[in-house]
């Protein structure tokens, strides 16, 4: 039998104020210029205020910002990050915000790493175990980047999403503070937490040998569909938000069993039109299931107890059918279409996420003429 490694290394400080543990931070890794990684909209934000604040109180007058990560990462984020890194004399990194300013700070560390390479020219199998220190801490409860070791960056020279992964890129502290996540509004409260619910489920059903994470995805999957709803309805709801916080960071967990093709579509949305990562999870992700289901509808039946119900003959159909109404229930009601996407479009759109890594441990084999049907099930 192949030996397998089972890995949960990821530090991680949980609760109301933990950001004041960027003082561990700063004394456990020896960081003394560290530079805050962000996008532009998050400096307006309360939980900018409320980071700067410990910032100045950790690193007085030695801390600087670089607010330039797009909503999806692109090359020239690591590019303008890593000339900040420098000219800081930088280091350690905080990155700060939802998914994408975390991996676009993870994408920095490669340039670090390779400073003379392209990113889309970086060899990962030369990437040392560590490069510089990474704390992380996330504003949205979805994409758990901060306990990931990999990044998703679009590359201009392949018109697509690529990700790269590797230890170094592994974030060395993931603060979970449920305060920053207060002002987030209901739409993004729900995409995000169905993108962390896609994490648990694609993660589960994926045909990997890896029964912890089994288990950190179902657990993830009861979090959210308990807690989701609250945070949705009530943004001060602290407990809702700490949960949320906690289920997005073991779906994460979770997917290092890695994903399926309900990813691959999403990916391709978020290249070819900018769909917001979670929405794009959520609108894909019961047309997956079923499809899954066609061949094998027993393997969701975990699932659908995790989600409170009684599996029955169709635990496939079950699953994909409640997710429906959940995400209605949370405000989640947007077709392709309303994207601006034709028929017309749907082909390239195939041929983008045939082109994606994660439908090829989706636990049925992924077409681009299934791809295709997929994305005019959702159109």
């Amino acid at each position: 039998m192949e030996i397998i490694a089972f890995r949960f290394p990821t530090a991680m400080r949980f609760g109301p104020g933990a950001r004041k543990a960027l003082a561990e931070f700063k004394t456990r890794f020896k960081v003394s210029r560290p530079l805050l990684v962000t996008d532009g909209s998050m400096t307006q934000t309360e939980a900018f205020v409320l980071v700067s604040e410990v910032m100045d109180q950790t690193w007085p007058k030695s801390w600087a910002v670089f607010d330039g990560v797009h909503p999806n990462p692109v090359e020239a984020d690591a590019e303008g990050g890593f000339a900040a890194y420098r000219k800081h004399a930088a280091d350690g990194i905080v990155a700060l915000g939802g998914g994408s300013a975390i991996d676009g700070a993870k994408s920095i560390l490669l340039k670090i790493a390779f400073p003379d390479r392209a990113l889309a020219d970086v060899p990962l199998r030369e990437l040392p175990e560590f490069v510089a220190p990474l704390c992380a801490i996330p504003t949205t409860a979805g994409t758990g980047s901060e306990v990931g070791q990999s990044t998703v960056v679009t590359i201009p020279k392949f018109a697509r999403k690529m990700v790269f992964g590797g230890p170094a890129l592994l974030p060395r502290l993931a603060i979970l503070d449920p305060e920053l996540t207060r002002r987030l509004p209901p739409h993004l409260t729900a995409a995000t937490g169905m993108d962390a619910m896609t994490h648990a489920i694609e993660s589960f059903v994926c045909p990997v040998f890896h029964p912890m994470c089994d288990g950190v995805a179902l657990e993830a999957v009861y979090r959210i569909v308990k807690f989701l709803p609250r945070a949705v309805k009530d943004g001060d709801d602290m407990e809702a938000r700490g949960e949320m916080l906690v289920a997005a960071s073991m779906g994460a967990t979770a997917f290092q069993k890695d994903l399926g093709a309900a990813h691959s579509m999403a990916h391709a949305l978020g290249t070819e039109y900018g769909v917001h990562h979670g929405l794009a999870n959520a609108i894909c992700l019961p047309a997956t299931i079923r499809f899954n289901g066609e061949k094998d509808s027993k393997q969701y039946a975990r699932v659908a107890q995790a989600l409170g119900l009684t599996p029955d003959d169709d635990p496939a159909e079950q699953v994909a059918a409640f997710l429906e109404q959940f995400q209605k229930s949370l405000g989640i009601t947007k077709r392709l279409r309303d994207f601006g996407i034709q028929d017309i479009d749907l082909p390239r759109l195939a041929a983008k996420a045939l082109e994606d890594s994660n439908h090829q441990t989706n636990p049925r084999r992924v077409t681009g003429g299934d791809f295709l049907r997929l994305f005019r099930e959702v159109l």
